[in-house]
Formats: structure tokens, sequence, C-alpha cells
């Protein structure tokens, strides 16, 4: 089954909007994260220099730390979505529920570009 639900219009707005959201996803992970190199979409928060001799300071890093890879994890699983949303553009399957196959309604692919499931299916 293929997209015939989307004009070319709507499907030219949702793919800007994808594009968008991708750049910004991209930009906060890169405050405080480096493409990993040698993994597709994987992102390496990095590992602070912890001070000698001041463990008060070293404990506020590590937690920061901490903070940061759960972070990392969200920007991450949120930018797999919209690069697997427009790779469905490509091969004409956007739109299309993963599950059940039928059409994602176009409302909620308005609010929601990189919605891979109909409501039904993601209840």
């Amino acid at each position: 089954m293929k997209q015939t639900h989307i004009s070319p219009e709507t499907l030219q707005e949702l793919t800007s909007q994808l594009h968008t959201k991708k750049e910004q996803l991209e930009s906060q992970l890169s405050s405080f994260a480096k493409k990993d190199p040698n993994l597709k979409g994987d992102w390496d928060t990095e590992y602070p220099r912890v001070p000698q001799g001041n463990l008060e300071e070293a404990a506020d890093e590590v937690e920061e730390y901490s903070t940061k890879l759960h972070v990392e994890f969200a920007l991450e699983t949120q930018l797999k979505n919209v690069d697997m949303a427009l790779e469905r553009m490509q091969s004409g399957d956007y739109g299309i529920c993963t599950q059940c196959e039928t059409p994602i309604p176009l409302d909620r692919l308005k609010v929601s570009p990189e919605a891979a499931m109909c409501g039904k299916c993601t209840a």
C-alpha cells in the first residue's frame, strides 16, 4: 500500500517538518554529545573530566553525565523515528501503519509527522 491518502503538497510540508525536527534534535545532541563514527545514528555523551582531589565536584560531574545519558537516549530515539519516517517517505510507505498497514490519519501525521502507527495500534 502506498501513501495515496496524502497530497503531494501535504507530503512536502511534512517532509519539511521532519527535516526541521531532525536539525533541531541533532543540534540539541551536539551540545553535549558527539556522533559515533562507527555506529550510524548513535551519539556518545562525553564523560566528564573528573578533577582529582575534589570529591564533591567529581560527584557533581558524574551526576550530570548520568543525567545527560538519559537525555541522549531520548533524543536519539526521537531522531531515529524521524530518520525512519524520512526513509518511509523515500520508499513510498509513509503514512501507512507499520503494524496493521492501514493509512495513518492525516491529523495524526500533522501533529507527529514521524508517527509510524495509527492510533489503534499505539493504544
